[in-house]
């Protein structure tokens, strides 16, 4: 093979367990193909769909599965090499030898997966599949089914949404050994962004090297890093400015190992030796938040309390700022946190790095009698559920000072008894703080993935003070 498995049992014991959820009918499961960014021979790196990864393991385009709750018949569909196929690609194991590694027994050419299909259909049984994020898988099922494109979202299976989410939630120790590695490599992107970096280099020369780290340990990007000056936009993807003293870099970046398990791990740190005296006060705020969010990880906590009392941390610091005032707990209820705490506290992490979420936010994150709030800042929660042993997850406050929601804000008079607009127009040019780790829920409590990074001022300064010798 030219990529990793698991045993067999793994896969075998993972299937047999979606069929024994209540279900009738047909299961699809469609692997993704290949993708041209501009024509068909240039294409994207190639990611296998995690659903199919995690019950079919096979890492290889233009496949799909069927699964027969009834009859338990399990077939995976694609085509062997042909000759063509090899000049470019070279010997790959065949079909059967993918299917049979991974215990299913029987294969058939592509194609015939719209017949077993339209067959199922005209005898009455049901279909069950999930919803497709890439577009031509989308349209594949409007051919197999006969129902235009934009009608597939709505025929989704709800039913076996839930059902794999309800198994992918709870991770086995074999995937915990692979998160610990993915997460090890990204402590390691980090490590290096923070010894590499000095004053009048470009942002992206730090990302190069964050990037170098994964790829140089057989991984890859489990999303695209953040390396920025301006911490204050929650998703900056540019690259170019020059990283200047008295400046704070924002690393937040994350490997995908060899088997596709994902790290996400967020540090800033100073671009000369030590933070201002103003970003460390800052920076300690989050810290003490972050510590505060983990002392109530533990089975049965919502994690939308988690991320209300880290929100009550960021307002009870800023307070002894002087740029909030109130009660804390007030400020939170009323949503003024997120003038600073815009986004949510953490999401789920496995084989994706938001885990799960092409199967639904709303079915991953909550319930359904806990639904995900409207409010601006708490609505960016991607996970509010009570926690449970086997879940894993990121931790990762933060403070923002975002100058376009300053002005709005404060034009409009909003929450002026807990704001106080005068003291926060120091805070115009701060940029942003974030710190993120990520943890397994235990029986008990929580346990680190990975190994840990410099996280307190004093360690990162430390850090800093060497690289800058």
């Amino acid at each position: 093979m030219q990529f990793r498995l698991f045993e067999s049992a793994i896969y075998t014991n993972r299937r047999n367990v979606l069929q024994k959820n209540s279900l009738t009918g047909l299961i699809v499961l469609l692997g993704n193909d290949e993708t041209g960014m501009n024509y068909k021979d240039n294409w994207y790196p190639f990611r296998q769909d995690s659903n199919f990864l995690y019950y079919f393991g096979i890492n290889m385009a233009s496949l799909a599965a069927v699964i027969d709750a009834d009859s338990g018949e399990e077939i995976i569909f694609g085509n062997e090499l042909t000759i063509e196929d090899i000049v470019w690609t070279g010997s790959l194991p065949s079909l059967v030898d993918m299917a049979t590694a991974v215990g299913v027994s029987k294969t058939q050419p592509y194609n015939n997966i719209e017949i077993l299909i339209r067959k199922a259909m005209a005898s009455g049984r049901k279909i069950h599949f999930i919803p497709p994020y890439r577009t031509e898988n989308k349209i594949k099922m409007s051919q197999w089914l006969q129902v235009a494109v934009n009608a597939i979202d709505q025929m989704v299976s709800v039913p076996l949404i839930k059902t794999i989410i309800s198994q992918r939630s709870y991770k086995e120790n074999c995937e915990l050994v692979e998160m610990d590695k993915a997460t090890i490599i990204s402590a390691d992107m980090h490590l290096a962004a923070m010894r590499f970096a000095k004053p009048g280099m470009k942002e992206y020369e730090v990302m190069a090297k964050v990037k170098e780290v994964a790829y140089a340990q057989n991984g890859s990007l489990s999303f695209h890093p953040i390396v920025t000056i301006h911490g204050e936009t929650l998703h900056n993807v540019y690259s170019g400015n020059t990283i200047k003293e008295g400046q704070m870099i924002l690393c937040d970046a994350g490997a995908a190992n060899d088997m596709h398990y994902a790290g996400d791990l967020t540090c800033t740190f100073p671009v000369g030796k030590k933070f201002t005296s103003i970003q460390k006060e800052v920076y300690e705020i989050v810290l003490q938040a972050h510590y505060s969010s983990l002392a109530m990880l533990r089975p049965g906590v919502l994690f939308k309390d988690v991320y209300l009392n880290a929100a009550e941390k960021i307002v009870e610091g800023m307070q002894l700022l002087g740029v909030m005032k109130g009660d804390a707990s007030e400020a939170v209820a009323a949503g003024a946190h997120a003038m600073f705490f815009q986004c949510g506290l953490g999401h789920m992490i496995g084989l994706d790095v938001h885990d799960m979420e092409d199967l639904g936010e709303p079915y991953v994150g909550y319930t359904d009698t806990l639904k995900k709030s409207t409010q601006f800042g708490m609505k960016s929660l991607r996970l509010g559920r009570a926690l449970e042993p086997g879940f894993t997850l990121t931790v990762e406050p933060g403070i923002y000072m975002i100058p376009q929601l300053m002005d709005k804000w404060k034009n409009e008079n909003k929450f002026t008894e807990f704001i106080n607009y005068q003291a926060l127009d120091k805070f115009r040019d701060f940029s942003g703080i974030r710190v993120e780790e990520d943890y397994l829920i235990t029986e008990t409590g929580y346990r680190l993935l990975g190994k840990k990074l410099p996280m307190s001022a004093d360690e990162v300064e430390a850090v800093r003070a060497e690289s800058l010798q």
